[in-house]
């Protein structure tokens, strides 16, 4: 480990990897020093975040899948494990947003895409890399949440009720774990943010008020350099 690079030797696996804070949070950890596994559905987005890292004089691998497909976690993670002995650190950055809608209006396919999405894939991805991570000589997780998830607001009942979820699923397995691992949980709230999700549900917001991906994921950086306590929550501002 040296001052510049101080993720040197780690492994890290982001979801959602192939744009917004997910994409701006691998480059970040490679930056750092820490070999990053890139996770999301489309290659070609990800092949892009790759060559941003590779043309800086970092490394990554690049995993294209669909999280929210039967057995694809656990396919990700057994092709991981034949290849390291441990993992250092997971960011779960993946998220879906269905359409903002009163609660009595919720599309119900776009909910399930967003259930399948913002939980199921969470569990799977907490009890598949559950070894790999208890491997690590001091495991971090980070999860990417949203204030909706804690503090409830008008239409958007679909995506808070999952981040909901998403929260609990996170807080209970850091209790878990807490006094059998050194693994590390947190749970952060990037805030305002210029991402494509963000365009989406403020259509009208002009970017440049926002602070961008980056931003988020220079904070990110700074708390893996930390010995957080485990449960750890806080938010981007």
């Amino acid at each position: 480990m040296t001052e510049n690079k101080p993720l040197a030797g780690r492994t890290a696996l982001v979801t959602g990897a192939s744009r917004g804070i997910g994409a701006a949070t691998a480059i970040a950890l490679a930056e750092a020093g820490a070999h990053v596994i890139l996770v999301a559905r489309k290659v070609k987005a990800l092949e892009a975040v790759e060559d941003q890292i590779h043309a800086a004089g970092g490394t990554s691998t690049i995993a294209p899948i669909d999280l929210t497909e039967p057995d694809a976690v656990t396919r990700l993670a057994s092709a991981i494990a034949g290849r390291w002995d441990a993992l250092d650190i997971m960011v779960i950055s993946a998220a879906y947003l269905p359409e903002l809608t009163p609660l009595s209006q919720i599309d119900p396919k776009q909910f399930n895409q967003a259930i399948m999405t913002n939980v199921v894939a969470t569990q799977a991805l907490l009890a598949a890399f559950d070894p790999l991570l208890r491997r690590a000589e001091a495991g971090r997780i980070i999860g990417l949440t949203s204030s909706v998830g804690a503090s409830p607001r008008s239409f958007w009942g679909a995506y808070g009720s999952t981040k909901a979820a998403f929260d609990n699923l996170l807080q209970t397995y850091a209790a878990e774990v807490e006094k059998l691992s050194p693994l590390r949980v947190a749970i952060v709230d990037p805030g305002a943010t210029r991402t494509e999700m963000r365009a989406r549900a403020y259509p009208g917001e002009k970017p440049d008020t926002v602070k961008p991906p980056e931003a988020v994921a220079t904070r990110l950086i700074d708390l893996l350099k930390q010995d957080f306590t485990t449960g750890h929550r806080e938010r981007v501002d």
